[in-house]
């Protein structure tokens, strides 16, 4: 094969996703972020039925063609007794002119993200969530990047909660394959815990790395793109379309 060949066959590996993530019709386009569903999908514990803490990891595709690529996460919380959430999240426009783009406040954690359906990644409840709450609290308050935000390659939304999780282990979670910024290490580390806290990554600023771990298999990140396989719950990964195999998907 030569160059041109290559170079084609790179593409078309590349690009497979973000087109059958278009042409399965999992992103929506041309809506109004104004207008765009923001309501209940129905899935988180209602607060005033459930009188145990609660922690919960979502992801659901970013706003509009972002979402051919990648997914937005948050984290939710509600502490024992507590009659509501409080959803832990950053949001890129709040960093105009210096803002702070971190967001922790009274919230639905389950809200669809401007019309796009919400996923739970990972939950915690009972002793398991009332002891992980203050540690997430800390994360929430150092996290490092708090007045900078990068759509690519980070640092993100999906950054902010890749740094929740490494410092909050007992979390476990395995963040979508296709959480763009999530490889994107603090300060210019090059080597990290994996989100899970079951492994282990290297890093070069989100663009390029490996990351092996329990949870998250082997995966490969070209460009902030990632490739993967899971010999443990056998399933690949690849761009635009995230974990394919055992377990479902964690888009």
């Amino acid at each position: 094969m030569n160059r041109f060949g290559k170079l084609l066959l790179v593409l078309i590996v590349l690009l497979i996703g973000p087109v059958l993530a278009l042409a399965g019709s999992t992103v929506r386009f041309g809506q109004d972020w104004r207008t765009a569903d923001r309501s209940s999908a129905g899935i988180a514990p209602v607060p005033g039925e459930t009188h145990e803490a609660v922690v919960s990891v979502w992801a659901a595709r970013a706003f509009n063609w972002r979402g051919l690529l990648a997914v937005h996460t948050w984290v939710a919380t509600k502490t024992e007794g507590a009659s509501h959430y409080r959803v832990h999240q950053v949001l890129g426009w709040r960093g105009r002119g210096g803002g702070n783009v971190v967001v922790s406040s009274r919230d639905l954690p389950d809200r669809f993200w401007y019309g796009q359906p919400p996923r739970l990644v990972e939950e915690l409840r009972g002793p398991a969530a009332k002891s992980a709450i203050p540690k997430i609290l800390e994360a929430v308050d150092t996290y490092p990047y708090a007045h900078e935000y990068r759509l690519w390659p980070g640092p993100n939304s999906n950054t902010f909660t890749a740094w929740i999780a490494r410092r909050v282990p007992e979390l476990g979670v395995e963040l979508p394959a296709i959480a763009i910024g999530k490889d994107y290490l603090e300060e210019g580390r090059l080597l990290a815990a994996a989100p899970s806290g079951r492994g282990y990554q290297i890093s070069l600023f989100g663009l390029a790395g490996v990351l092996v771990g329990v949870e998250e298999g082997i995966e490969l990140n070209l460009l902030g793109l990632v490739f993967g396989v899971d010999p443990l719950r056998p399933a690949i990964k690849l761009p635009g379309i995230g974990r394919i195999g055992i377990g479902g998907s964690r888009v």
